[in-house]
C-alpha cells in the first residue's frame, strides 16, 4: 500500500503510542495492554507490528508465543478511525503472516466478537480464517465500545500455509469452494454496534440467540469456513 510502512515497533515512544492508540480505538475504561508488557513480549519472541505513514503509528497488531512454537496468539489489532478505509487491518495481518512464516510459525489464533460485521468480513472472508470454538462471556464485563453485552468470542484458527489463506494473501476474495461438504449459514445483524447503543435489550437477546446457534452447530461438527457480507452470513461446513 503506497506510503504505508509495516515494521516492528521500536523504542519507548512507539510502544507508548500503541498503548494510547488502544484507548482511542476502544474508549476510556477498556483494558489496554501497557507499553512495557508489549515491549518485553516482543523482546522475548512476540511481535508488535505497526503500520506507519510519515512516521505516525496508524495501527498495530500484537501477537505473542504460545506453548506450541509453531503457533502464535494474536491478542490485539487496532487501527485509528481516521485511517480506516486504507486497508490497514488486512495489511497488518498479511505482515504478521509473513513475519510468522519467516520465523517458523505456521498457525495464528485470536478471538473476536462474532456479531461485528467488519471483523467477520476481515477474519473469515478477507484472511481465510476458520472457527469452530465459541467462548461465552470470554472477558467478562467490559467497558468502552464493548459495554452492555456479554463478551462472547469466536476463536479463529489461521492456517498460514493453507491454500485458501495463500490465495487470500494474493488478493483473491472469491467464495470458498465447498463442493462435497454439507453446509449451513448463520446470519448476524448489519450493525451490532448500533443495536448495542440504541436497544441494548435487543442486542443481548440476539447475542444469546446466536450463541446457542453457534454452539449447536459446532457440537454437530460444523466449522466456519467463509463469510458473506452481502448475505450477512457465516458459511459453515462439515464432511
Amino acid at each position: 500500500m503506497s506510503g504505508i510502512d509495516y515494521r516492528p515497533l521500536q523504542g519507548l515512544a512507539e510502544f507508548k503510542a500503541a498503548e494510547a492508540l488502544q484507548r482511542t480505538v476502544w474508549g476510556e475504561g477498556d483494558k489496554e495492554d501497557p507499553f512495557d508488557l508489549m515491549m518485553v513480549i516482543q523482546n522475548e519472541g512476540g511481535l508488535v507490528g505497526g503500520a506507519f505513514r510519515d512516521g505516525q503509528l496508524l495501527g498495530f497488531v500484537f501477537g505473542f508465543p504460545t506453548r506450541d512454537p509453531e503457533v502464535q496468539y494474536s491478542h490485539r489489532l487496532a487501527v485509528l478511525s481516521e485511517a480506516r478505509g486504507l486497508g490497514l487491518g488486512i495489511g497488518l495481518k498479511r505482515y504478521q503472516r509473513q513475519w510468522c512464516l519467516e520465523n517458523g510459525i505456521r498457525r495464528i489464533r485470536w478471538t473476536y466478537d462474532p456479531l461485528r460485521l467488519a471483523n467477520a468480513a476481515l477474519n473469515i472472508r478477507g484472511l481465510g480464517g476458520r472457527a469452530s470454538t465459541y467462548y461465552c462471556d470470554f472477558y467478562g464485563e467490559m467497558e468502552g465500545i464493548n459495554k452492555g453485552a456479554p463478551s462472547d468470542r469466536l476463536r479463529v484458527d489461521w492456517l498460514l500455509d493453507d491454500p485458501v489463506v495463500t490465495a487470500r494473501a494474493g488478493g483473491d476474495r472469491e467464495p470458498v469452494r465447498l463442493d462435497g461438504f454439507e453446509t449451513r449459514e448463520i446470519t448476524i445483524p448489519r450493525s451490532f454496534e448500533t443495536l448495542l447503543a440504541d436497544d441494548p435489550d435487543e442486542a443481548i437477546r440476539i447475542r444469546l440467540e446466536t450463541r446457542a446457534i453457534f454452539q449447536q452447530a459446532f457440537a454437530e461438527g460444523f466449522e466456519i469456513r467463509d463469510f458473506s457480507a452481502e448475505r450477512l452470513a457465516y458459511v459453515l461446513a462439515r464432511d
